[in-house]
Parts: C-alpha cells; structure tokens; sequence
C-alpha cells in the first residue's frame, strides 16, 4: 500500500530518500513528504500529489541533517491533502506509517483530552502523538515507542525520528512488511526492497513485533517488550524489475498471493466481535433507514459485476432484502424503477469508471441512497456518493483484477451483517457464527495459494486449448463467470461461464474431447447435481477439471484433474475458490507468453462509455 523509505548515515539524505520513493511509485499513491533532521530540528516537507511536486517544494529547501525518513501515501483515512500526507510531526516526533490503526478513535479521544491537537483526518497522527506524551513523561525514546505501540491495535510498520536522539531512526513491524538494509557507515530502512537495492544487497527482514534502533555503525532489533532478538541479513539477487514485482514474475501474480493481506485490510477495524457488530465509518445509514430500504440494487462493471453477483446471495441471505445486479453500462437505460426506499449499492476497483458514475447519477436523481465499495480514497465516486465503503485492499496494477474482486466480496459481506443486525434478520448468535467463518477466509485462501504448483501443472497441460467452459452452481455460479473472464482476458483463449444446471440449454452441444471444462462444486445441496453435470460432460468426452473442498470417490472417478481446496461455510467458498481459477488463468497465459500484466486492449480504469 503505502511506500517508507528512512536513512541513517554521513550522506545528505535528501536524494536518497527522494530516489527510495520515486523507486516505490509503481504502488500507487496520492501524496508524499519527507522528515529531515536540519541542525537538531526536524524539516518537514510534504505535498500532495506526486512525488515530482514533492521534488520541485523541496528545492527550495536546506537540509543540513544525514538522518531522515520519506513517505508515500496511499490515502485510507482521510482524503489526500498535504495535512493528512506523511510525515506527521507532533513536539519534536515524526513518524511515518503503513497500516491500519484499529483503535485510533479512541487513543485519538484520549490525546485530545490530555490537551494533544491534531491537524489531520488520519489514524496515523496518533502514532507521533503517543510517542510524544511518553517522551514528555521522561521516557528514552526507544521506550516511548514502545509504550505507544503497546497501546494500539492494528497493523504497522513505522520509521520514526526524534529531536531528543537525533543520531536514530526507530523502525517497528506488526503485520506490515519493512526491511532494514545494511551499508557501510549507513543503513536504511524501507518498506520493500526497491527503494534500497541501489544502496545495498544485504537486508534484514523484521518479524511481526520487531523493533529496530538504526544508527549509522549499528543496528539493534528487539522484540517489543525489550528482548533481544538476532535476525540474520538475507543478500538480495533480484534485479531492481524483479524487485518491483516482490520476487513474482508480474505483478498479477503478486497480487494473487497478496490477496489473504487485502481481505484483512478490508476486514481490519469493522467487526466487532465481542457485541457481534459491524462498524462502518463512512456509512451513515441510520437503522430507521435500513429497516426501511425495500430493495437493493447493486451496479457495477466487469469483474466488479460478478463481485456484485455474489452480493446478491450474500446479501439476500444475510438481509432478506430482494437484491438485483445490474451492468451499469445498461443501468441507467433502461429507466430503473427506484426510488427513496432503495439502496443502490455502486461497486468500482477505481471509483473512475464512467458508467458506475452515470448509474451513480441516476440513482440520486431519482432519489435513491447511494453506496459505493470502492478501492481508491476521494475518487469521484466516493466523493459523490452518500456513503462509502473503502476496501484498503491498495494498488492493483495488473489489469486483470484479482484482489480487487475478492475484497469487494469481503466488504459486501461486512455491508450484508451490517444490514442483517440492524433489521434483525441476524441474532448475535449466528452474526458471531459468521464473523468467526468471515475471520478464517485469510487463512483458508493462504492454503489455496498453496496449491500452486498443482494448478501450474495442469495449466500447462491445456494451455493449447481454444475453448473453455466454467460450471458452477448457487452462490459459485459467478465465480465460474469470473474465472472465465480471467482466462479471456490474458490468455486471449475463448471461455464462457455457466450455470451447470443450463449446460443442457445450449452450451453441452459444444462438448466434445476438445472441450475441457471447469467444474466448481461443494459439499452441499446441489451437490449431487453438479456430480450429474460432470457425468454429462464425461459422456461426451469432454474432459474435466473439478475444483472442490473435497475428493470424494464419485468426483475422483469421474474428474480427469481434482483440485482440492479449504472448506467452510458454503457463503464464504467463493473467496477459496476464485483462487484456483486465477493461478490457472495466470499459469495458462504465461505458459503462452502473453502481456500477462497488460493484455491488449484492455485498460485498468474505464473512463469513458
């Protein structure tokens, strides 16, 4: 998500910061600064927008400092402006930070009743604020920030300077990467390995807890209590492209593992288990309103659409409102019938695609409650619409989406409880019951990932193909649509998506031993049904690949490929088994060497009709 870059050494470190953060921007962001220390003081320097802003405001500056630390923020809380931009400064502290600070409402209520001013929108701010209050108490600084970190819950990784040790730079990690790099006379901090590659090849990786005290001659990491911990430096070989890509041939790929991360992040903050509820901040319907909403009508395009389509089970299950998906390049044409007792639930990785804006538009005009799940902070969408849900899931630079989707499932979960308790549709029994299913996906998708090497297999084994047929039913129907639109996209191979109980409506014509087709199926109603499906298909030769929570003996026997991912609840198995169908796409497209990042004739963001 965002991008740290900190500097200890005899070097001004102007430029090297500068240099570690252009090296970052392929992660996107909105705004940038830096924090140098300039004869005992610390300078800040900051600016929204990109970094060669940041280049043209520091010109006309002075440093005289070889400590310093550099940010570039991809905004979660609060809109991108200079103010909310890092670093923040608070009495002689300065801190930048990645992550989410789950409790930042409450250490924010409790600073500003000790008389602590804030100057941003940010969860971030409280950071530089704690450290403050502990140094003010007489604390050394590394216990300061180890006091302050003991208060928050969340995730961070945090390099932070301050004027009462002007000769450190304190780095921190819980859930958020960050590297310290070795030099000679130097080090650096980062918080991945582009920014620094140009400096140094040997890095140490910090542990989730890990404290790091940074000096030019010496670098001493702690767990947070004081322990002391020894953490061997790894030596880099990548070169600086690999780098960019974290290891991963592309940036697709990297995005598919990084996908257990992004539903975290969407997740992180919002559940409150302990009462069974859902907090979201930027949503300020009422429970009067939502017991009042008649119908929802979900919007969107693309890949955001088949997000959309799996909202609909969700949400009628978990709401018991009827739900309808519309393509929003159709939406506004049709003259939807809508009006102040619908919700109109508008889905968009950028918050940038024309249609969902003309939909958008649409619905207010005709009076109906506006919601958007959207990625990117302050986009026209989210600055549009009446409410918002942002799903922290950070840049997806492949163009084919893949955590994107899976984080807008995640967040039209949190927005289906939400709903589901304000009516009491959902008991606090059964809202628990799902958020602790909701709270495994993570891990359940960790293990899919797993199977990588399986899925490679076998997408080398059809990757000559020229037509593919996806089969699901229920809840997974979109998820076949999804995974044939993925290997459309990057393989350019022909595939088509259906429901498996109307293959025999048209599509089982087509099958033939040419013909491989892609079966999701799960351990529940339909199950069986699904099994005929794969009979149907085997009687025609074609050939199949199941994708299920298990082999039984049936599938075994009838499948000429199983693989064989997590299992839970039958609402969440879209998020396990999307997975396999992604690294499939992906393998099959490299397998054929095609633009796996950019294929043709695609774009990330669709501005116009």
């Amino acid at each position: 998500m965002c991008g740290i870059v900190g500097y200890v050494g005899a070097q001004q470190p102007a430029s090297i910061l500068l240099d570690g953060l252009k090296r970052l921007e392929y992660r996107g962001y909105d705004s940038a600064g830096i924090a140098i220390f300039d004869h005992g003081t610390i300078k800040i320097c900051r600016c929204e927008g990109k970094i060669a802003q940041l280049e043209k405001l520091m010109a006309t500056e002075t440093f005289d400092g070889t400590i310093g630390i550099g940010h570039t923020r991809w905004a979660t809380h609060g809109r991108p402006s200079e103010a909310n931009a890092h670093p923040h400064y608070c009495d002689g502290v300065a801190v930048v930070h990645n992550g989410i600070i789950e409790n930042y409402l409450e250490l924010k209520a409790m600073l500003t009743a000790e008389g602590s001013c804030f100057s941003s929108e940010t969860d971030s701010e409280v950071l530089c604020h704690l450290i403050a209050k502990f140094l003010r108490q007489g604390c050394s600084f590394v216990d300061a920030v180890r006091r302050g970190l003991a208060l928050v819950r969340g995730s961070y990784a945090i390099a932070v300077l301050s004027e009462h040790d002007p000769q450190t730079l304190i780095a921190a990690r819980k859930e958020s990467p960050l590297i310290i790099g070795l030099g000679s006379g130097e080090n650096f901090v980062a918080s991945d390995i582009p920014a620094i590659l140009s400096h140094t090849r040997s890095m140490i990786f910090l542990d989730d807890g890990d404290l790091a005290i940074v000096t030019a001659d010496s670098v001493t990491i702690t767990r947070l209590d004081g322990t002391p911990v020894v953490r061997p430096p790894r030596t880099i070989t990548w070169d600086p492209v690999m780098a960019e890509k974290g290891g991963y041939k592309h940036f697709m790929l990297k995005e598919i593992f990084e996908q257990p991360r992004a539903i975290i992040d969407t997740l992180r903050g919002r559940l409150i288990e302990d009462t069974a509820e859902v907090f979201l901040d930027r949503v300020q319907l009422d429970a009067a309103t939502l017991r009042s909403i008649m119908r929802i009508a979900v919007v969107a395009c693309g890949t955001s659409y088949y997000a959309g389509l799996v909202g609909k089970f969700l949400l009628e299950r978990l709401t018991h409102i009827p739900v309808e998906v519309d393509l929003a390049s159709e939406f506004r044409y049709r003259d939807p019938l809508i009006g102040s007792d619908t919700l109109v639930v508008l889905i968009s990785q950028s918050g940038e695609t024309a249609d969902t804006l003309a939909a958008m538009r649409e619905a207010q005009r005709k009076d109906a409650q506006t919601l958007c799940i959207c990625n990117v902070v302050e986009s026209t969408l989210a600055r549009d619409c009446d409410h918002v849900l942002y799903t922290h899931a950070g840049p997806e630079i492949g163009v084919a989406s893949t955590k994107a989707f899976t984080s807008q499932i995640a967040a039209l979960v949190l927005l289906g409880l939400h709903i589901g308790r304000a009516r009491g549709v959902l008991d606090e029994r059964e809202c628990r019951r799902l958020m602790q299913h909701l709270i495994a996906v993570p891990g359940l998708v960790e293990k899919t990932l797993e199977l990588e090497p399986t899925i490679k297999r076998t997408a080398e084994e059809y990757m000559n193909a020229r037509n593919f047929l996806y089969l699901a039913r229920g809840i997974n129907y979109p998820i076949a649509l999804e995974g044939a639109l993925k290997l459309k996209e990057i393989s350019y191979i022909h595939a088509e998506g259906y429901p498996a109980g109307e293959m025999k409506h048209g599509p089982i014509a087509l099958i033939d031993e040419n013909m491989p087709v892609v079966v999701l199926a799960q351990r529940d109603t339909m199950y069986e049904k699904v099994l005929g499906n794969v009979e149907e298909v085997k009687a025609r030769k074609g050939r199949v690949i199941a994708v299920a929570p298990a082999e039984t003996r049936e599938l075994a026997a009838k499948a000429d490929h199983t693989i064989v991912v997590p299992e839970t609840d039958p609402m969440f198995m879209p998020f396990v088994l999307v997975v396999p169908l992604q690294l499939f796409a992906y393998h099959v497209a490299d397998a054929k060497g095609t633009d796996v990042d950019q294929p043709r004739n695609l774009a990330k963001s669709v501005t116009v009709e």
